[in-house]
């Protein structure tokens, strides 16, 4: 006989009334989005706690240590002034060329680190997740503070080589926390749904390098902007100049470089990073919690 079905001889409720009137629920039961919200902040202090064993594990083994959180994009963005401002010449005597790649290869770094270790921050910590109760959304989130640590250390090197390279100090370097924020916003939905799909398609790893790189090249990291407009028109270029990713670092140029030509007016650009930030940033959270239930399973 089904559990509603049976009644209890003293109240005369059945099983499911008195369990709801006693505050029980269903074992595995998939908790409300505002219930969920509220438990992935009381395990606030265990991701804090989980992202920083994660850099320590990371980095503790190489003699360097953390200063690889610098020099991996210095030595990326070396290797592309090499190629693309050296051999192919594609800055165009931009007056600037250095800072304006790398505000690109750091900014883009950002989202492909967070992106790539997302994806794997379910299936990689399958034993921590079958042993302990708490909401899976952690791993991802501890994953987007890990790189957002990583791109704090990574920013005051950026802005060494920008006034290096002869940009001045501005007041509009005081747009660089918003951007910034923005951006990891965007990346925490990028990291919870693809936490979602690595977990459901393991393959998905694999191919994830691979859109990167179609990105990469798709958010005029390694070029001017202007290549875009001198070769797409109507809504072939609406779309590429919409890529978020091109977005944030157009902001990032904007705040830290004058006389930058940028895709589209500040203020468009900004009301296009705020519309990412939330539409990712809150779908990828929406749709990791709709799998929470299956997570570790099978």
């Amino acid at each position: 006989m089904p559990q509603t079905a049976v009644a209890d001889s003293d109240t005369g409720l059945t099983l499911k009334e008195l369990a709801h009137r006693h505050g029980l629920s269903s074992a595995g039961a998939l908790p409300s989005f505002p219930a969920y919200t509220r438990q992935l902040w009381s395990y606030r202090h265990f991701i804090s706690s989980y992202a920083n064993a994660k850099v320590t594990s990371s980095l503790g083994k190489t003699r360097l240590g953390s200063l690889w959180q610098v020099l991996t994009p210095l030595i990326n963005a070396g290797v592309y002034l090499v190629i693309f401002g050296v051999l192919l010449k594609t800055h165009r005597n931009m007056d600037n060329f250095i800072a304006y790649l790398c505000i690109g290869v750091f900014l883009f770094g950002f989202t492909q680190s967070v992106t790539q270790a997302g994806v794997q921050s379910i299936t990689s910590n399958l034993g921590l997740i079958r042993a302990l109760h708490f909401p899976r959304a952690c791993l991802p989130i501890a994953v987007v503070l890990v790189e957002l640590r990583n791109m704090m250390a990574a920013m005051a090197v950026l802005m060494v080589i920008v006034v290096g390279t002869g940009e001045p100090i501005t007041w509009q370097w005081l747009l660089i926390p918003p951007v910034l924020l923005l951006q990891a916003l965007f990346n925490a939905g990028m990291a919870t749904a693809g936490a979602r799909l690595g977990a459901k398609l393991t393959d998905i790893r694999q191919l994830v390098p691979f859109v990167m790189r179609i990105w990469l090249y798709g958010s005029a990291v390694l070029y001017p902007v202007s290549f875009f407009a001198e070769r797409l028109s109507g809504w072939k270029l609406a779309l590429v100049e919409a890529n978020p990713l091109l977005v944030y670092i157009e902001l990032m140029r904007h705040a830290l470089m004058e006389k930058v030509e940028l895709a589209n007016p500040p203020a468009v650009l900004w009301a296009q990073a705020a519309g990412w930030a939330l539409v990712v940033g809150i779908g990828g959270f929406v749709y990791f919690w709709r799998g929470e239930k299956g997570y570790g399973r099978g």
